[in-house]
């Protein structure tokens, strides 16, 4: 038997690419996204996989590139005019990693932020945008040794691919689901106290049903920006809605005023929210605007006053404020979940029952994507599940007393 050389197979290949494919794929496409949903025959074989999806949406992607900006993308001669496709099937994942090199290189303004994000180096970025570039038979980027800046067919294309890559991996991570388990790192932003009081902990049980999720959580008081620094989700309150995010409500963030039982021994305990402003206060000054915050109380029939606390202390972080009411400093008022810890030890007490400042909700923050990756839809499903199995927001309410 003759022996053949790789090289020959993948000349073979390369010689038998049907030249109508892309035709008869424009047709299926109608220019519009396929809808890829899983087929299953009677016998429950899964008959869809990822390297298919990725063949029909790059190909839809290419296919209506030419339809919207008929000229500007055509290839330069007759060989290049089928590369792009054939590069597609031979190797879509490859063009993914190619479309994904460009489109964060375009966002961040170069290769080596690209390179950070995508966890690779700078010359593995370059060399996917030069590939692409080759595939497609045009430049996308204007080099120079300072800066990086897209060409404006770069431009448009980036504005043309952007979204259908985002609903590419969507689509490949819902299939990568009906396969098997949730993985990959999962990147998730919360602040310090709460997340290791109350996420923190749940995480064993987390990796005990996902062993393949490497978690990367970030312990910070900080509003992050999911999309531009590429975080799956985040936890926290009092977070502005960009575009592409959406929130679910987890719990309550109500402050209560408490002080420690040694800094109450030697005053009356108030009445109600008027009578704070004859103690000591520890306030809190806002780390994002600069003023001190200063909040208005309410109880169960709905009457409102405010919590008028004189500045005996200021400080810029929570943990620090609660720490302040430990040492006998003065009252604070603080979130529920970060005070029910000291408070059911004894160690601080809660002054003005059942009146408390609402600072809307706690929420988990996530991407708002038709198919979200395995990953963040089991950690968003997992989180919610425990919450309400803890009654966290049942604790967390200030009008419980």
């Amino acid at each position: 038997m003759k022996a053949v050389s790789p090289g020959a197979s993948r000349a073979k290949s390369t010689s038998a690419f049907n030249p109508y494919f892309p035709f008869f794929v424009s047709i299926f496409c109608c220019l519009k996204p396929p809808v890829l949903r899983p087929h299953y025959p009677a016998n429950n074989a899964k008959t869809v996989n990822t390297q298919e999806i990725a063949i029909i949406y790059i190909v839809y992607i290419r296919l209506r590139l030419a339809h919207r900006h008929l000229g500007w993308l055509r290839p330069t001669s007759p060989h290049n005019s089928l590369s792009w496709f054939q590069a597609t099937v031979e190797n879509p994942m490859e063009t993914l990693a190619n479309l994904e090199s460009f489109v964060r290189s375009a966002e961040l303004g170069g290769f080596s932020a690209a390179a950070r994000r995508l966890s690779v180096t700078p010359a593995a970025v370059s060399r996917n945008v030069a590939m692409l570039e080759a595939n497609l038979g045009v430049r996308l980027f204007q080099r120079s040794t300072r800066k990086l800046t897209l060409t404006e067919a770069g431009e448009r294309f980036f504005a043309a691919i952007r979204d259908d890559l985002a609903n590419l991996q969507s689509a490949i991570a819902a299939v990568a689901t009906d396969r098997g388990e949730p993985s990959g790192v999962l990147k998730v932003s919360m602040s310090p106290a709460f997340g290791t009081g109350y996420v923190l902990p749940l995480l064993p049980d987390f990796l005990e049903r996902y062993p393949l999720v490497k978690p990367e959580w970030m312990f910070e008081n900080r509003q992050v920006d999911l999309i531009s620094e590429g975080y799956d989700a985040a936890i926290g309150g009092g977070f502005e809605l960009t575009p592409g995010v959406i929130a679910r409500t987890l719990a309550p963030a109500h402050l209560v005023a408490v002080a420690s039982p040694a800094y109450m021994k030697g005053h009356v305990p108030p009445f109600d929210p008027a009578g704070l402003s004859v103690l000591d206060g520890i306030v809190m000054r806002s780390s994002r605007t600069g003023r001190l915050r200063h909040w208005a109380m309410r109880n169960v029939a709905g009457d409102e006053m405010p919590a008028a606390l004189p500045e005996k202390v200021v400080v810029n972080d929570p943990v620090a404020m609660c720490q302040l009411a430990l040492l006998g400093l003065g009252v604070a008022m603080i979130a529920t979940a970060d005070a029910l810890p000291f408070l059911q030890r004894g160690e601080l007490v809660r002054l003005v029952p059942n009146w408390y400042a609402d600072a809307g909700p706690i929420s988990l923050y996530y991407a708002n994507r038709t198919l979200l990756p395995a990953k963040t839809r089991a950690f968003i499903d997992f989180i919610t599940d425990r919450f309400q199995k803890d009654r966290l927001a049942e604790r967390f309410a200030g009008s419980l007393g």
